[in-house]
C-alpha cells in the first residue's frame, strides 16, 4: 500500500511520515572564511537537503548569545547572532526550505537564558517585575552544612547540596544582588523560575513570535526540568547527580507544558518534541497528545544509556561494552508505551552513532547502514544528526586544549581537583568515547585541510578522516552510506507500513540478531539486523509467509529467503512478506 493511496486514518501526521535533519550551525558550512558556520552556509546545501530526501531541518540555536555553551545561553530570542548571519539571513533560509516543501523547527531553550539575557540584568538589580524571574536565594551557613562551595561570602555555603549537570554546584553568587541563584547547567546559564506567572507569559511570547515568522514547530531544550520541588530541598547525597530528583519532572511539570500547549502550540500546525533527559518511558507517556501536555513525541533516553556505567566518569567503565538483548527490551518498550516515538542514536549532545553503536573502523560502512536501516524502519519520527548520512566517526582529542565542550570541561576539571585523576591522560579513552565535542566537529564536505566546512581556521579540529569521509566521495560511489541513507528515506515515503505499521519483535533473546515485523492492516515487512561482527543465522521460531521480496539490503546482494540464512556482520535487510 503506496502513500498515494488515499487512506483515511485518525492518526496521519505530517509530522509522523517526516525525516528529520539535525543542523548543528556552527560546524555545518561556513560561508565566510571565519571558521564558524553560518546561516548563509546552510543556504548554499539546501539543495543538498533536498537531494538526500529529508523533510524537516532543525536548527540548533542561532539566537544571540554569548556562547557559553554554544548557542543554549540565549541573551536575546528575537535576534540573530552576528556571526551566524542576520534575520534576513534566517529568513531567506525559511523560503528556501518552504519552497522546496522541507519544514524548519527551531530549538526553543526557556529552562533557562543567558545571564546577559535582559530578563536576568533586571532580575539582579530588583527591578519590578523582573525581582522574581530566576531562584534567588540566601546561601546557608557554612557551619551548618555538610557540603562546600568554593564561590560566595566565606561564611556561608550555596542554598541546597545540588549538583550542576554540567560539573560542580549548581549554584553561584552573585555580588551585585547580594544572593545566590540556580543554575542547573553552565553558571552562565541561570534557571527561569517558572513559578511566577510573568516568566510564563513571557516564555509564551516568544514561542508565539517565532510561530507567527512561519517556522513550523519546536525541539524543546531540557523541558523535563522546568518545575523544581517547593522550597528546594536538599537532595541525596548519594545520588548520581545530586538533587536531580528535585529538579527532574518537577510537581507542575505538566502544568507548565500544557499552558504552553493550549495557549499558544494548539493554534498552530505546529511539530513538537520535548527533550526529556531524566524521564522515563512512562513519564514521556504521560507528556503526548490531547490527553497528556499535548507534546508530539519525546526524546525518551533509556537506549541511549544502555553503556552506562555509574562507577566511571562520564558513567561509564569500558567504552563500546554494552547488550544487544537490553537495547531490544528497551526499544520494544517504548514501542509499547509511547503514542509516538522519537528515534535516534545521535544528536549534538552524544558521540558519534557509527562510533558508539557500531564499528568504525573495520565495519563502518555496514555498521552505519545497519543503524540507518533501524532507525528509518521502526515506528516514529527518524532524526538524522549532520554527518550521520557520511558514517563520520568521533575524533581523537589529543589534549584538553583541543576540547570545547563546557559539559567536557567540567567533568575533567572535577575529577582533577578530587584528585581522582592526575591529569588529562588519564581520561583521554573516556574523552574519546564520550564527549560531545566528537558531535561537532565540523562537517566533511570534501578531503581539504578545512574539509570544505571553512577556508579559515575551523572553531573546532576536523576530523582526520575527512580525506576518506566525505560528501564528495560519497555522492561520487552509489554505494555509499550517503546512498544508502537516500533509498533508505525513499522506501519508507513509499511504505505507509514502515511509517504507522505495529511493531513486533522477534528473537527477544539472540544477542547477534534485531529482528522485527512491522504490520498495516494486509502488508506486512520483516527487518533482520545483524548487529554484530560475526555471521548470525535467522532461524525464527514462528514466521508465516508464502514468500519474500528484499526491499533494501546493506550488502547489495541479499539473502532471498531469510529463514535459515546465514547474515554477514552487520547486515541490514528490510522484506516485504508475502
Amino acid at each position: 500500500m503506496s502513500r498515494s493511496d488515499p487512506l483515511e486514518r485518525a492518526d496521519r501526521a505530517w509530522w509522523k511520515e517526516a525525516v528529520v535533519y539535525q543542523i548543528y550551525p556552527r560546524s555545518f558550512n561556513d560561508s565566510d572564511g571565519d571558521g564558524v558556520g553560518d546561516i548563509p552556509g546552510i543556504v548554499e546545501k539546501v539543495d543538498y537537503l533536498d537531494r538526500l530526501g529529508v523533510d524537516v531541518i532543525w536548527l540548533c540555536p542561532v539566537y544571540d548569545s554569548p556562547n557559553h555553551d554554544n548557542g543554549y545561553d540565549i541573551a536575546d530570542y528575537r535576534s540573530i547572532l552576528d556571526a551566524f548571519g542576520t534575520m534576513a539571513d534566517w529568513e531567506r533560509l525559511l523560503e528556501e526550505l518552504h519552497s522546496r516543501g522541507m519544514r524548519l523547527i527551531m530549538d526553543l531553550v526557556v529552562n533557562h537564558t543567558s545571564s546577559e539575557h535582559e530578563w536576568f540584568r533586571r532580575s539582579r538589580q530588583r527591578d519590578g517585575k523582573y525581582e522574581e524571574y530566576y531562584h534567588w536565594k540566601e546561601g546557608r551557613p557554612a557551619a551548618a552544612a555538610d557540603y562546600e562551595t568554593a564561590d560566595g561570602p566565606a561564611d556561608e555555603v550555596a542554598p541546597n547540596n545540588w549538583d550542576s549537570i554540567f560539573g560542580g554546584p549548581a549554584w553561584s553568587y552573585d555580588e551585585e544582588r547580594g544572593q545566590w541563584y540556580l543554575h542547573i547547567f553552565d553558571p552562565h546559564q541561570p534557571d527561569l523560575n517558572w513559578r511566577n506567572p510573568d516568566v510564563r507569559e513571557d516564555v509564551k511570547g516568544e514561542i508565539e513570535w517565532w510561530l507567527e515568522k512561519g517556522i513550523d514547530g519546536f525541539r524543546m531544550d531540557a523541558i523535563d526540568l522546568l518545575s523544581k520541588a517547593e522550597g528546594l530541598p536538599d537532595g541525596n547525597p548519594d545520588g548520581a547527580l545530586v538533587g536531580s530528583e528535585h529538579y527532574s519532572h518537577g510537581p507542575r511539570l505538566h502544568e507548565y507544558l500544557r499552558e504552553i500547549y493550549d495557549d499558544t502550540l494548539s493554534n498552530y500546525d505546529a511539530m513538537t518534541v520535548g527533550e526529556m533527559g531524566m524521564a522515563s518511558v512512562e513519564e514521556a507517556a504521560a507528556s503526548l497528545g490531547e490527553d497528556g501536555d499535548g507534546l508530539d513525541m519525546v526524546f525518551q533516553f533509556d537506549h541511549m544509556n544502555v553503556d552506562a556505567d555509574e562507577n566511571g566518569p562520564w558513567g561509564r567503565a569500558e567504552p563500546g561494552d554494552w547488550e544487544l538483548t537490553e537495547l531490544k527490551e528497551i526499544v520494544t518498550r517504548k514501542q509499547a508505551t509511547l503514542e509516538w516515538d522519537a528515534l535516534f542514536l545521535s544528536n549534538h549532545d552524544v558521540p558519534r552513532l557509527v562510533s558508539r553503536f557500531g564499528d568504525d573502523e573495520r565495519y563502518r560502512e555496514e555498521s552505519a547502514t545497519l543503524i540507518a536501516t533501524f532507525l528509518l524502519t521502526m515506528r516514529g519520527t527518524p532524526y538524522v544528526y549532520q554527518g550521520d548520512e557520511l558514517g563520520m566517526t568521533n575524533a581523537d582529542f589529543r589534549s584538553r586544549e583541543e576540547i570545547d565542550d563546557p559539559q567536557t570541561l567540567g567533568t575533567i576539571d572535577e575529577l582533577l581537583e578530587a584528585g581522582a585523576i592526575d591529569a588529562y591522560e588519564d581520561v583521554r579513552e573516556f574523552v574519546n568515547y564520550r564527549s560531545r565535542d566528537h558531535a561537532r566537529t565540523p562537517m566533511q564536505w570534501d578531503g581539504s585541510a578545512g574539509a570544505g566546512f571553512t577556508d579559515g581556521e575551523p572553531w573546532l579540529k576536523v576530523n582526520e578522516n575527512r580525506s576518506r569521509v566525505n560528501v564528495e566521495a560519497a555522492l561520487a560511489d552509489e554505494d555509499s552510506i550517503w546512498h544508502y541513507y537516500h533509498r533508505l528515506i525513499e522506501l519508507r515515503d513509499a511504505e505507509d507500513v514502515l511509517v504507522y505499521g505495529k511493531y513486533d519483535l522477534l528473537l527477544p533473546e539472540d544477542e547477534q540478531l534485531f529482528a522485527y515485523t512491522r504490520t498495516l492492516e494486509d502488508e506486512r515487512v520483516l527487518v533482520v539486523l545483524n548487529w554484530s561482527a560475526e555471521p548470525a543465522t535467522f532461524e525464527p521460531a514462528a514466521l508465516e509467509a508464502a514468500g519474500f521480496e528484499v526491499l533494501i539490503g546493506n550488502y547489495g546482494e541479499s539473502p532471498v529467503d531469510p529463514t535459515g540464512a546465514e547474515f554477514r556482520p552487520y547486515e541490514a535487510v528490510v522484506y516485504r512478506l508475502e
